[in-house]
């Protein structure tokens, strides 16, 4: 059984997003990495980067596949965990913690358009 954090909201592309004021910050969750297996490589935005809902602002790659990581909102890249350029599989050990992926600045943060816990476990039961 995945771990689902109540204190976190979630997207339906498995994104797990922190929110603290206007920052969100973005990783994936544990039910995504499991998915996905050994997570080798992180492609980050750059800082700056500017990005409207929907849109891939990174990928990951695995041994055996590549995935996005999407944007629930309109954002601009703040940080990105530079721990994960020399360690990716940081996100399998720990993929609520030290393997966030990214924080973005939103202007217009709509939390109506994310999953609480209990959607996002309904969502992957």
């Amino acid at each position: 059984m995945s771990r689902i954090p109540e204190n976190l909201y979630y997207t339906e592309d498995h994104e797990w997003i922190e929110i603290e004021g206007n920052v969100a910050k973005i990783g994936i969750t544990d039910h995504a990495q499991s998915e996905l297996g050994d997570i080798v490589f992180v492609e980050f935005p750059e800082l700056g980067d500017s990005f409207d809902e929907g849109d891939s602002i990174g990928t990951l790659e695995a041994v055996k596949t590549v995935a996005d990581l999407y944007t629930p909102f309109e954002c601009e890249v703040l940080e990105i965990n530079e721990a994960l350029e020399d360690d990716a599989e940081i996100i399998n050990q720990d993929c609520y913690g030290e393997g966030w992926i990214v924080k973005v600045n939103v202007e217009d943060l709509d939390k109506s358009k994310l999953l609480t816990s209990l959607q996002y476990k309904d969502l992957i039961s």
